[in-house]
């Protein structure tokens, strides 16, 4: 990504080098005359040995920049020593601006020409130096010339060491600064960046947000050149939290999406930038919002099996690279072509690209729109474990849409699901993705939330065309769905896929266990008689999913909590995705337990006191706690059967302890609304009243004194009689006094019994209890 090449002055780029009669053009009338009637070489010699100003050598007329450059090329390396001399610092200035600029010329001249200025020691601190000069021709010579001197790898490293790198920075960041003095400069910035020292180098710098500034430029090459030294920047990985904090990507993706014709490099390098960091999947997501989708790139032998050959938006990009960045709608489209052809490698990447991009509704619409759920759902019934894969990948991501999952499910993608699941030796990552996408379609909740669900809230369906999200806008009606809800029926009760299922739930891992119970509850609702399940020692699943490692590492902790305080926090902070994945895997076995309860034949099969003994050691885990509501539930539930001993077990007072109280306590905290705030309180003070042994410490123990503390001050009347009588009791205790105290109790208190409220008596009371 070089800002310019060395080629033949025959040859030369004019996106790379000022044309010489621009730059002629930039100079004002009164500088030093070098005319081109006469010898080019001996005006400047008679020039830098002049020692007097009397103008004999400026009455000249006014100078011609094209007959230095006329004979540059054949400029003797006494000349150049000339040049260089000339750029002393004891020199006069317009002395080192003609210098400079003549020097910059013959640098035209390609290596040949840069060696040679490079034979002098010191030269560059010298072109360094006059990038502070007032004239803005000279800054823009000197510029020009490390530009022409950072384009030979040989000499790049010299170019920084010099201090150019600093300089150009300042220079950049002054507020009124040429138009080719701004080129010059990027440009050489963008030769310098090449090389991956020096991009960390300047990445400690402004120059990565000067670069970003200059992307709204109004000169082109002021564009190209600020995008070429981001697209430099961007394969370094430690810059894309600075160049994303900055702003970069919708700057760069503005140049991609317009409709306007634009430079052809400055669209290059944005893209190169991009896909960059594109491979990070989070800023992926953000380039994606931006409009944009990463697409594979094909060879055209890809397409000879293709019949009709589609039609490929064009791309900038070039063919060695693994992917370029197409608008939504025309990536969309090309996603679905490259699915139709038989190159697998292609497919998986395509397929892969489309999960990636499926961020939002819009475009999970959108590859529904354009067909392809039908080619992933074939992908299906590949042979490859790396297509399996990469479909299933795309179907789960395009299913998170209640419109998309619906038609996925109508498509019949069932029956390739359940095959998948039904091999024993398919890889966990391909259960994985199966599992999931068939845990959403077959979501027991699913058929309740469709009847309320009208179209996605943004109005995505208008955008693309759709109506209302019945049978007939998704292409289906109700005969074919009644069909297909059939053909799910016999395909979910296969007893290969069901044994399958369960034992997954024995020996996998819990993100699988929960999707396997939860397709396994699918499977209970469809047949009541549940013989299908029964029939397989689901209970040994059960207890697996019962039995989870963290549970045993958490009841540890627990006995150590009780020494400090801070232990129990620790952990749960260390472990919170894998007891957050425990829980929601115990939560779905319970949910399919309390379902499995209904039958006889499952509760005279199972031990009843082994699951009684397990659910109340997972109700005093650390698990989440509206992950303990199915456990308690299943508890009761199992308990009642079973006919346990109440009173020499009380279970009902540990779903209380471990449950009921810490969600009373949890809304009284979260909840804003005063109702519900309400609602919590009356039925805390209500356990307390029933004289349920350790519900004042299970209140205390959740972080419930400051909450009640404020709503004796903000709630009404049965709020506040309320809260008084928990902290009432609260109070008894006189180890939790000084809690009590730092909650702000006695101001508030104090308040109420001034004021004369009608629960003044009681507030009263409370405050001697607290010996104030």
């Amino acid at each position: 990504m070089l800002a310019s090449t060395f080629l033949t002055p025959s040859k030369l780029n004019p996106s790379h080098f000022i044309p010489l009669t621009t730059v002629a053009e930039t100079h004002p009338p009164n500088r030093v005359a070098i005319s081109s009637k006469s010898n080019t070489k001996l005006a400047l010699v008679a020039r830098a040995s002049s020692n007097s100003h009397d103008g004999a050598v400026d009455a000249t007329s006014p100078p011609d920049i094209d007959a230095v450059t006329s004979t540059s090329s054949g400029l003797g390396d006494g000349y150049v020593a000339l040049f260089v001399r000339m750029l002393g610092l004891d020199r006069d200035p317009l002395d080192r601006e003609q210098a400079i600029i003549a020097l910059w010329k013959y640098s035209v001249g390609g290596k040949k020409c840069i060696d040679t200025i490079m034979q002098f020691p010191g030269c560059i601190n010298l072109i360094v130096n006059l990038l502070r000069s007032e004239s803005s021709s000279a800054c823009e010579a000197a510029a020009g010339l490390l530009r022409s001197l950072s384009s030979v790898n040989l000499y790049r490293n010299s170019v920084a060491d010099s201090g150019a790198i600093e300089e150009i920075n300042r220079l950049l960041s002054e507020s009124s600064l040429a138009p080719e003095v701004k080129v010059q400069s990027l440009n050489t910035l963008w030769n310098l960046s090449v090389d991956e020292k020096l991009c960390i180098k300047m990445s400690k710098t402004d120059i990565l947000p000067l670069a970003i500034k200059y992307l709204d430029d109004e000169d082109i090459q002021v564009k190209e050149a600020a995008g070429g030294i981001l697209a430099n920047l961007a394969l370094s990985r430690v810059n894309h939290n600075i160049m994303v904090e900055a702003g970069v990507i919708p700057k760069l993706a503005k140049f991609l999406t317009s409709n306007l014709e634009g430079s052809k490099v400055i669209r290059k390098e944005a893209r190169n930038a991009l896909l960059e960091l594109v491979k990070d999947k989070y800023y992926g997501i953000l380039v994606i919002e931006e409009g944009l989708v990463p697409v594979p790139l094909v060879g055209s032998a890809a397409y000879k099996s293709f019949t009709p050959v589609p039609s490929i938006p064009h791309s900038e990009c070039l063919n060695d690279q693994r992917f370029t960045l197409l608008p939504w709608m025309d990536g969309v489209a090309c996603l679905v072509h490259i699915l139709e052809l038989e190159d697998k490698s292609v497919i998986i990447r395509a397929a892969e690209s489309i999960a990636t991009a499926c961020i939002n509704e819009h475009i999970r619409v959108a590859f529904k729109e354009a067909g392809a759920i039908k080619h992933l759902i074939r992908l299906l019934n590949c042979d490859e474990n790396a297509v399996q894969l990469a479909a299933a990948q795309a179907l789960e991501r395009l299913s998170v849409s209640n419109v998309v999952c619906r038609v996925i499910e109508a498509e019949g993608v069932l029956g390739p699901l359940v095959s998948i699941l039904k091999c024993s030796d398919i890889a966990e990552t391909i259960v994985e993705k199966s599992l999931d996408l068939l845990a959403r379609i077959l979501d027991p909740s699913k058929e309740m939330q469709s009847k309320f669900y009208d179209g996605p809230v943004d109005g995505t369906e208008k955008a693309f065309g759709g109506a209302k999200n019945d049978g007939i806008s998704i292409g289906f009606s109700s005969i074919e769905q009644a069909i297909s809800k059939t053909n799910t029926r016999n395909d979910i009760l296969d007893s290969v896929f069901i044994a399958h299922l369960v034992e997954i739930l024995k020996s996998s891992s819990p993100s699988l266990q929960e999707k396997a119970a939860s397709v396994l509850e699918f499977v209970a609702l469809t047949d009541p008689t549940l013989a299908s399940i029964i029939s397989l020692n689901v209970e040994s699943g059960l207890n697996s999913v019962f039995q989870q490692k963290i549970l045993k590492i958490s009841v540890v902790i627990a006995y150590a909590a009780d020494m400090e305080s801070d232990v129990e926090d620790q952990f749960s902070e260390a472990y919170a995705v894998e007891i957050e994945e425990a829980g929601l895997a115990i939560s779905a076995a319970a949910r399919l337990m309390t379902k499995l309860l209904d039958c006889e034949q499952f509760h005279q099969k199972i031990d009843s006191s082994h699951f009684i003994g397990l659910l109340r050691d997972i109700l005093r885990s650390i698990i989440p706690l509206h992950n303990k509501e199915w456990v308690a539930a299943c508890l009761v539930k199992l308990s009642s059967l079973s006919g346990y001993n109440m009173s020499f077990n009380p279970i009902n007072v540990e779903v209380t302890l471990y449950e009921t109280i810490p969600r009373l306590v949890e809304q009284l905290k979260t909840s804003f609304s005063p109702e519900a705030q309400e609602t919590a309180v009356v039925e805390l003070n209500r356990i307390i009243s029933e004289g349920v042994v350790g519900s004042t410490e299970a209140i205390i123990s959740g972080g419930a004194i400051y909450s009640l503390v404020k709503l004796i001050e903000e709630g009404n009347e049965r709020t506040i009689e309320a809260s008084l009588a928990i902290l009432y009791n609260v109070s008894m205790d006189s180890e939790n006094h000084s809690a009590l105290v730092a909650a702000g109790a006695v101001p508030a208190l104090r308040r109420i019994v001034l004021s004369n409220r009608p629960q003044w008596e009681r507030a009263l009371h409370l405050l001697r209890n607290l010996q104030i």
